[in-house]
């Protein structure tokens, strides 16, 4: 079986030592300990080292690990996934709206990511345990970003915990939304019953900010928004809040419009790459259907 490699160089400038160089790039501690148990090696310029080896200006570090074969608890389904882009590490999808990001209770068998699964066994992948990095909520659709194994994962998940991460949605919003600039400031906790969030002064911090793209009369308003927190359904609570429910919400009081799903797509995102640093976004525009087909989509960007 072949091993997976990750190369860094050091040009900082000043020596470090190898620990410094794989930590500064997102190993986490957890990794570490797993090399010092012989679970991996790791290389300077080609050559087996240890951690505390000092690293000089433009030499190379890199770490060798093992493939992730199998996971057992997450079962297969051959299901087709839209692939948008891929690389030995990640994979971009175009999740549908209705299903599961991750396998839970209700679904253990079909979600995005019992279907990556099935991809990867496909494509002939040595590495059979995928990760989601940005879950969608099971009506959500567009873009979703997916780790092909836990240590891509670990490598890009500072950047969504700390919100580096940009990720931005299109939503179309009932009736018409009178600032063309806004932010939402409103706590979220679920109801008792449990099925719904509710706005509610003792729950968690959640913070949306929106810009009206285009508004088709006083009928319905396509607004761009960006979470600076993650609650669950955030942005279709707080616009609910404000008597501007997503179409096609029932849940949150909108009523189904013209047999449209919730209109809320992941659009855009964007990061560092972890190996090179560079830069790299993708967006996607939503499918030319009711609602979105109400506005002038081809002026995304």
């Amino acid at each position: 079986m072949a091993n997976m490699e990750f190369t860094w160089q050091n040009h900082s400038g000043k020596k470090a030592t190898v620990k410094r160089i794989l930590t500064n790039h997102g190993v986490s501690h957890r990794m570490l300990a797993k090399l010092k148990r012989g679970q991996g090696n790791v290389r300077l310029n080609g050559e087996k080292t240890v951690l505390s080896a000092l690293v000089g200006q433009n030499d190379k570090v890199t770490l060798v690990l093992p493939p992730e074969n199998d996971d057992e608890r997450i079962l297969v389904s051959h299901e087709r996934i839209k692939v948008v882009y891929e690389d030995e590490n990640w994979l971009l999808l175009d999740k549908p709206a209705g299903i599961s990001s991750v396998p839970g209770p209700s679904n253990d068998h079909d979600t995005m990511m019992n279907r990556v699964k099935g991809y990867l066994i496909d494509q002939k992948s040595e590495n059979l345990v995928p990760h989601a990095v940005t879950r969608l909520d099971r009506f959500t659709s567009g873009l979703m970003l997916c780790a092909k194994h836990g240590f891509a994962q670990g490598l890009i998940s500072k950047q969504v915990q700390e919100h580096s991460m940009e990720k931005r949605y299109l939503a179309v919003c009932s009736g018409f939304v009178k600032k063309d600039h806004g932010i939402i400031d409103l706590p979220l906790k679920k109801e008792d019953n449990g099925f719904r969030r509710i706005v509610s002064c003792d729950g968690q911090n959640a913070v949306t900010e929106y810009w009206v793209r285009e508004r088709f009369g006083n009928e319905a308003t396509l607004v761009e928004c960006v979470l600076h927190t993650g609650r669950t359904h955030q942005i279709r609570v707080q616009f609910a809040s404000r008597s501007h429910a997503l179409l096609g919400d029932r849940k949150y009081g909108a009523g189904e419009q013209d047999g449209c799903r919730i209109a809320l797509w992941s659009y855009k995102l964007s990061f560092l790459h972890p190996q090179s640093g560079q830069p790299i976004a993708f967006s996607a525009a939503p499918p030319a259907v009711s609602p979105w087909n109400l506005f002038n989509l081809s002026e995304l960007s």
